[in-house]
């Protein structure tokens, strides 16, 4: 059996780096608080652990392809 270091095990498990892998998680989580909860920008950053409203809407636009705030407008009511 081949044993491959831990972070080609991963990447080999998951197909993606570690890190892309936990920023999915925290853009997925930002995106949950953006759909339910009136939570001001900064609160989301903080809570996703994306740290600062301006690295949340760098990473949420880079993935998702809009905007925090144009992404809770669609889920507005």
């Amino acid at each position: 059996m081949v044993r491959l270091p831990p972070l080609r095990r991963f990447h080999a498990t998951t197909g993606t780096t570690p890190m892309a892998w936990l920023r999915g998680i925290r853009i997925d989580h930002a995106r949950e608080l953006l759909e339910t909860t009136t939570l001001p920008i900064d609160q989301i950053a903080d809570r996703s652990g994306l740290g600062t409203p301006a690295n949340l809407r760098h990473h949420f636009t880079r993935t998702v392809g809009v905007s925090p705030s144009a992404y809770r407008r669609t889920f507005a009511r």
